[in-house]
């Protein structure tokens, strides 16, 4: 039995935050759940079918849909942004961390899931909710970053998951691993509970 996992959402944004180790080629693979077999779950994606070997202790989280009225002062999020005409940072996506992630990824960086755009994992220090939108300033160590969050920005926000809700049609996003043989093999698996929207 697999247990229910937060290990979520950050895995969507992992590979432009975190770092990925040199010897290790890593596949972003974003799509519906064709069938699970074993530990073989296959995934159809925009490019084709991927077939993915689960690790024996593979984790499941999911993401819910989440609202501007859910980003509390305090809270620890990432915001994925680009820069307006105007100069100003405006969030693409907003993942709603656990405490349990407080600090993972923490600061400001170039994020290499959309061109010119970027990363800040922070807390945040202050909201400010307007017709329409509204925006966050976040701090992290040595800086503070401003960010407008439009209507269409995609907020979204971890909830546990188990192994039985990857069933056929759900929507997934995950980090594979390319291993020597081209086979493809992960130890997690993100899964979008009902109206919520899949991070980049």
């Amino acid at each position: 039995m697999r247990l229910p996992s937060f290990a979520l959402a950050t895995v969507l944004v992992s590979s432009a935050v975190f770092g990925v180790a040199a010897q290790t080629q890593q596949v972003r693979i974003r799509g519906s759940v064709e069938r699970i077999e074993g530990q073989m779950l296959t995934v159809k994606t925009p490019d084709g079918v991927a077939s993915v070997a689960l690790a024996p202790n593979y984790a499941v989280g999911a993401i819910v849909r989440a609202s501007m009225a859910d980003i509390k002062k305090g809270s620890f999020i990432g915001v994925g942004a680009r820069t307006s005409s105007g100069g100003e940072l405006q969030a693409v996506q907003v993942v709603i961390f656990p405490e349990a992630m407080r600090g993972t990824g923490e600061g400001h960086r170039p994020w290499a899931v959309l061109p010119e755009a970027t990363m800040t994992n922070a807390t945040v220090a202050e909201t400010v909710t307007q017709v329409g939108g509204g925006s966050v300033t976040l701090t992290y160590p040595g800086g503070e970053q401003r960010i407008a969050i439009p209507p269409e920005a995609n907020i979204v926000m971890a909830a546990p998951a188990q192994a039985s809700d990857l069933t056929a049609g759900a929507q997934v996003a995950l980090t594979a691993q390319r291993q020597a043989d081209g086979g493809l093999t992960t130890s997690r698996v993100t899964v979008a509970r009902a109206g919520a929207q899949l991070p980049l």
